[in-house]
């Protein structure tokens, strides 16, 4: 539709390069949902030559969003994961995207380095490899020495990066709010929502001072613990545009020879990753969002070590006492308590209760007895409430996201580990302790200060409301929705009658008045106010 490209008109350029390469990957659908092709002048140039009969629809999808860039990667990725809104076909393409990119040269990152470090690199580090060890879609990392002997990793944001993606933002919230509005079948999803989520979860990992924080806050979490590590960061020379942190040296779990050579115990290491994990997400109610085998390493005396913290998740206390809820209704093959936490998490929605309930107890019964697999049993709860046409939170998705990454992780170093019954004891102890009597105590008291609170102004209300009524002004305000549509119909209809009442009493009592005088100009005036009436009373019916 037009209003797309009005409303997107200051980011026009980056609008017609979305197009080109979506029309080009023969992404017709969207295209034509979103109007894309009523913008003039389109950029037929970005349209890449693909042979379209050899793709797939989820493949297309996916080849575009890689060429689209960053935004539309960690969009993406989001969908990849969410098997509670999309089917398995397209999911499983999804999971492909991958977040490596080509390097830029040195000479282009060098300018920005040298300005946010305030000083040339060679001044800073003792050392500085060019050549960088990692390349993504948001940064490049490089690794380097300090003056005073430290290794460190130096991670850069890709120049006139920001502005691409602010202007992808614009135009994808934009996009969600078409979405809403044209396709109702998936408003109940909350796209706008999801869509607020993504941006502001992109908006973080750009500024890279907030990644060091967001390491910084972790690791105070295990303060007390010498088996969980995380890099230490070096704010001297941390900017939005660059983060420098300790080099960790590690053994990536995928790799079991470098494992076994070093002699460490990789039970224990899946062990106390998924403990660190759990005590994040269920405990402190913060996690590191993507712990993929790249940002875990395996280290000496079989301590785990995160790194990359640019996707950080968080869950209020609510919605981690349902997730133990949850846990522990899947564990405890509970299917009434499986709906419940469905039921709450469903919002807006109105599902049909029956074939919830039989859905919960059909996936009981799926996974009842057997070693689970928290990536199988995650997927298919999500499925479940795809087809049941319930929307997860994005929070929880995002957690779930993680939950699958890092079981993954755990069987790469345990083929036989088992998360959910690693996660048993965490989650029984912390449900004791979240029901405990001396938890209850507080609960009651923090009950029983609010109960006061309103009763110390119960006699002051009770008081105000005696006067009110021995003085006749007690008012009572009712809104009712559609009150205003109501209201107009009361009103047309009362003015029909009027009408009705005015001409009727004319036609029967005025008008053979007029006609026994005889006068002309009489009748011709009667004959004319009774065809106005009739016709006005036509008219408000034809208008109700």
């Amino acid at each position: 539709m037009l209003k797309t490209a009005i409303v997107a008109a200051r980011d026009r350029q980056r609008l017609q390069e979305i197009a080109g390469i979506l029309i080009g990957f023969g992404v017709n659908k969207v295209v034509d949902r979103l109007g894309l092709r009523a913008i003039p002048r389109l950029a037929w140039r970005s349209a890449p030559a693909v042979d379209l009969a050899r793709l797939s629809q989820p493949e297309r999808l996916r080849r575009a969003i890689e060429a689209l860039g960053p935004t539309f990667i960690k969009l993406g990725q989001v969908l990849a994961s969410r098997a509670d809104l999309l089917a398995p076909q397209w999911t499983e393409e999804l999971g492909k995207l991958h977040d490596k990119v080509a390097p830029l040269p040195w000479d282009v990152i060098r300018p920005q380095l040298e300005a946010d470090l305030g000083a040339p690199p060679s001044a800073i580090f003792s050392e500085f490899d060019t050549d960088p060890i990692a390349s993504a879609s948001i940064a490049q990392v490089y690794r380097a020495r300090l003056e005073s002997g430290e290794e460190v990793i130096v991670k850069v944001r890709r120049p006139g990066l920001q502005k691409i993606i602010e202007a992808d933002l614009r135009l994808l919230s934009h996009a969600s709010r078409i979405v809403e509005s044209e396709w109702p079948e998936m408003a109940r999803y909350r796209p706008t929502e999801q869509m607020r989520h993504i941006a502001n979860g992109l908006r973080e990992e750009l500024d890279l001072a907030n990644e060091g924080r967001n390491c910084e806050m972790l690791a105070a979490l295990f303060a007390d613990r010498d088996d969980i590590v995380f890099p230490k960061v070096y704010w001297e020379y941390t900017s939005e545009r660059v983060l420098v942190q300790e080099f960790i040296h590690g053994i990536p779990p995928t790799d079991v020879r470098r494992l076994e050579d070093a002699g460490l115990d990789r039970k224990v290491l899946a062990q106390r990753g998924v403990d660190a994990f759990l005590q994040m997400a269920l405990i402190e109610g913060v996690f590191h969002a993507d712990p993929h085998p790249g940002n875990l390493l395996a280290m000496s005396g079989n301590r785990i070590a995160f790194i990359d913290f640019g996707i950080v998740g968080r869950l209020s206390q609510r919605r981690r006492s349902q997730l133990l809820v949850l846990i522990g209704a899947m564990l405890q093959e509970d299917a009434d308590g499986l709906m419940a936490v469905l039921l709450d998490w469903s919002g807006a929605s109105n599902p049909d209760l029956t074939r919830l309930e039989a859905a919960s107890q059909a996936f009981v019964t799926r996974h009842n007895g057997a070693t689970l697999n928290l990536g199988l049993v995650l997927t298919d709860f999500m499925t479940m409430a795809r087809e049941n046409d319930l929307a997860m939170p994005t929070d929880l998705a995002i957690l779930f996201k993680g939950l699958v990454t890092a079981d993954g992780v755990m069987r790469q170093l345990d083929p036989a580990f088992d998360l959910f019954a690693a996660a048993g004891p965490t989650v029984r102890r912390h449900m004791r302790a979240q029901f405990s009597l001396k938890d209850l105590k507080g609960r009651f008291q923090g009950l029983a200060t609010g109960l006061y609170g309103a009763a110390s102004e119960l006699p002051t209300l009770i008081h105000l409301m005696l006067v009110r009524l021995k003085q006749g002004r007690v008012t009572v305000e009712i809104e009712l929705k559609g009150m205003d549509k109501l209201t107009r119909g009361i009103e047309r209809a009362a003015a029909r009658v009027a009408v009705g009442l005015v001409v009727a009493a004319f036609a029967t009592q005025l008008a053979p008045r007029l006609m026994e005088h005889g006068t002309p100009a009489f009748a011709t005036i009667g004959i004319l106010v009774l065809t106005i009436g009739i016709g006005w009373i036509l008219l408000l019916a034809r208008n109700r």
